[in-house]
C-alpha cells in the first residue's frame, strides 16, 4: 500500500476538522473535556504520565535516504521501513475509529523561500489548538494552494507494543524523511508535535538549502542590530529575548540563510514556572484566549493559574501565537546576526556569569554545548543535572554536529558576530548551596553586550576556563563578575571548577576531527 494512503484515509474522514479557527477549536476542546477555560481566556490541559519530551522513544526511519546521512546513534536510533509502516497502519485504523479528529495545515518557516508546507493531524482538539498557536498560520489564499511537504499525526491515547512494533516502550516519536511523516503515539506532550518539525528541519535545511538551523531565540534592536540566543530549555532563551527595548524575532528556533534569520515557528513555548507578570510581562501577557496552559495548575473556583505549584511538573508551559506579543517582527525576519550569546544554566555555579568569546572559542562552545538540564524538561530529570548538548540542541540534530558547527563558524568569520558566554545558573556556590543568578544582572549583562559597551572593557581571564571576564559591567556588581569572588570557600570553588573543567575535556574527546585552535580553546586546566 502506498503509504501516504494513509494520510488520505485520514484526511477524507467525515468527521475530520479542518483548520477550525481559535473560537471552534476552544469549544472543541471544552465540549470533549480535554481541558478547561482559565480566568487568562486560555485553556489549560494536563499530559499525563509524561510532562516533558520521551527521547530514549525517538526513531529515524532507516532507509536508502537516511542511511549514510543521518549520524546514528542513541539520539538518532533507527527503526526499519517495515516497523514504521506496519505501526502507521495502525495509527491510521485506531484514528479512524474516533468519532472526530483534527487537522492543521500551516508552515515551518517566515522565509517563503526556505519553508516547508506541513499538516499536522491529530487526535485531541487541544494539541491542534497547540499547533495553531506553534506553527505559521495561513491565510485564505494560502491554505487554497497549500500543498504539504510533512505531515504529523499524533495518536496519544494510542500505544505501541514493544515485543511488536520496534519500539522501547509504549510511546513512540517515528520520523520518516523518505515518507514525509512524523507518526507519534503514547504521549500526550504536545512538545513532541513541536520539536518533531524542528527536526525536520535541522535535516532539511542543510542538506537542501545550505540554510543553518539553531535551537535559538532572536530579537533585533532599533537599529536592526540582530541578536541570537542559544540555549537548552531553562537557560533563558525565551526570558532574554522577549526584551521591551527590542522586537521579537522568535523564541525558540530560527534559519540562518544567504539573506539573514527567519523564525521557524508561529508561535512561542514559554516555561512558566514562577511566572510573575513583574519579572516577564510580554510572556505573561501573552496568555490570553487561544492560548494553551500545560500542566499548570489552577484554582477551581477562580480560574486563575497558579504558576508557583510544580506539583504537576516543573516543566509548565504556555504555548501563544507570536502575535500575542506586541513588540514583533512582522514577518518573522530580519538581516544577519551582530551579536551571539550562548546561555547556560551552570549548576556547579563556576562559570563567569558573562565572558567575551574568541572566535575558537565560540566553536569550542558552541560544540559543547554545556548546560545543565533542568527538572521536568524530559522524563527522569528531577533536579538540575550537568549535560553536554552538541550545537545547544543535540535531540534535534539529525545530522553530524560537525555539519551545524563548520556552517556557523563559516558564518561568524563572514559576518563579524561578536559572541558571549552568559551563565545563568548559579551564583556563589554550586545547586543546593548557591543561589540562581538575578535576571536583572543578566539582563544588565546582555544588555551591555547588545549595545556593544563591553567591546573595549578590561578583561581578566579565567585561570582554570580561559574565559575573558569583564572587569565591569553597567549594572552588576563588580564581585558578581568573578565567580571565584562569589564563594564563601575558595577551595571550595576551585575544586569544584575543576571537576566541570575536566568534564569539558572528557566530552570533546569525542571531537576527533576539529582543528587544534578549537580543540585548545577549552578550559586550560587539565588533570
Amino acid at each position: 500500500m502506498n503509504v501516504q494512503s494513509h494520510v488520505a484515509r485520514l484526511l477524507e474522514k467525515e468527521s475530520l476538522h479542518q483548520n477550525l479557527p481559535v473560537s471552534s477549536l476552544v469549544e472543541k476542546v471544552l465540549s470533549r473535556k480535554e481541558g478547561t477555560l482559565t480566568s487568562t481566556g486560555a485553556i489549560k490541559a494536563t499530559t499525563g504520565q509524561y510532562t516533558g519530551r520521551s527521547p530514549k522513544d525517538k526513531f529515524i526511519v532507516e532507509d536508502e535516504e537516511t542511511k549514510d546521512t543521518v549520524e546514528w546513534g542513541p539520539v538518532n536510533q533507527p527503526i526499519s521501513e517495515d516497523k514504521f509502516i506496519n505501526l502507521l497502519n495502525k495509527v491510521t485504523e485506531y484514528l479512524e475509529s474516533q468519532k472526530e479528529i483534527f487537522s492543521f495545515k500551516g508552515f515551518a518557516g517566515a522565509e517563503e523561500r526556505h519553508r516547508l508546507p506541513i499538516q499536522v493531524i491529530t487526535q485531541y482538539a487541544w494539541h491542534n489548538l497547540f499547533a495553531n498557536q506553534l506553527f505559521i498560520r495561513p491565510d485564505l489564499e494560502e491554505l487554497k494552494s497549500h500543498e504539504t511537504g510533512f505531515t504529523v499525526i499524533s495518536a496519544p491515547e494510542f500505544k505501541a507494543d514493544p515485543s511488536v512494533d520496534g519500539t522501547k516502550s509504549e510511546t513512540f516519536i517515528i520520523v520518516s524523511f523518505k515518507h514525509k511523516i512524523v507518526l507519534i503515539g503514547g504521549t500526550e506532550y504536545a512538545g513532541e508535535i513541536k520539536k518533531s518539525i524542528f527536526s525536520v528541519m535541522n535535516y532539511m535545511l542543510p542538506e537542501k538549502q545550505n540554510v543553518l538551523p539553531m535551537h535559538c531565540s532572536a530579537n533585533v534592536g532599533p537599529e536592526g542590530d540582530v541578536a541570537l540566543f542559544f540555549g537548552l530549555s531553562g537557560t533563558g532563551k525565551t526570558t532574554l529575548s522577549a526584551d521591551p527595548n527590542r522586537r521579537l524575532i522568535g523564541d525558540d528556533e530560527h534559519g540562518w540563510s544567504q539573506s539573514g534569520v527567519f523564525n521557524i515557528e508561529g508561535g512561542c513555548y514559554a516555561k512558566c514556572i514562577n511566572l510573575t507578570e513583574e519579572k516577564e510581562p510580554q510572556i505573561y501577557n501573552a496568555i490570553r484566549f487561544g492560548s494553551v496552559l500545560e500542566n499548570v495548575v489552577v484554582n477551581e473556583a477562580t480560574g486563575l493559574p497558579d504558576y508557583d505549584d510544580t506539583s504537576l511538573t516543573e516543566n509548565t508551559r504556555a504555548a501563544y501565537a507570536i502575535d500575542n506579543i506586541d513588540n514583533i517582527v512582522i514577518p518573522s525576519k530580519a538581516g544577519h546576526p551582530n551579536t551571539i550569546i550562548f546561555l547556560t544554566a551552570d549548576a556547579f555555579g563556576v562559570l563567569p556569569p558573562i565572558s567575551k568569546l574568541t572566535k575558537e572559542q565560540a566553536m569550542y562552545h558552541f560544540l559543547s554545548g554545556y548546560t545543565s538540564k533542568l527538572a521536568g524538561t524530559e522524563r527522569g530529570i528531577t533536579e538540575p543535572e550537568a549535560t553536554f548538548s552538541t550545537c545547544f540542541g543535540s535531540p534535534f540534530l539529525p545530522l553530524p554536529a560537525a555539519t551545524y558547527a563548520e556552517m556557523l563558524g563559516e558564518k561568524i568569520d563572514q559576518q563579524g558576530v561578536e559572541v558571549f558566554l552568559v551563565n545563568t545558573g548559579w551564583t556563589g556556590g554550586s545547586y543546593g548551596d548557591g543561589s540562581r543568578m538575578k535576571l536583572s544582572y543578566t539582563r544588565s549583562m546582555v544588555h551591555a553586550a547588545l549595545e556593544g559597551e563591553l567591546n573595549n572593557v578590561e578583561t581578566e581571564q579565567d585561570q582554570i576556563f580561559g574565559l575573558q571576564i569583564p572587569t565591569t559591567c553597567p549594572g552588576v556588581p563588580t564581585e558578581v563578575l568573578n565567580p571565584k569572588k562569589t564563594w564563601e570557600n575558595p577551595d571550595a570553588y576551585i575544586q569544584k571548577a575543576q571537576e566541570l573543567a575536566n568534564k569539558f575535556h572528557e566530552n570533546f574527546e569525542k571531537f576527533e576531527n576539529v582543528t587544534k585552535d578549537i580543540a585548545e580553546a577549552g578550559p586550560t586546566y587539565k588533570i
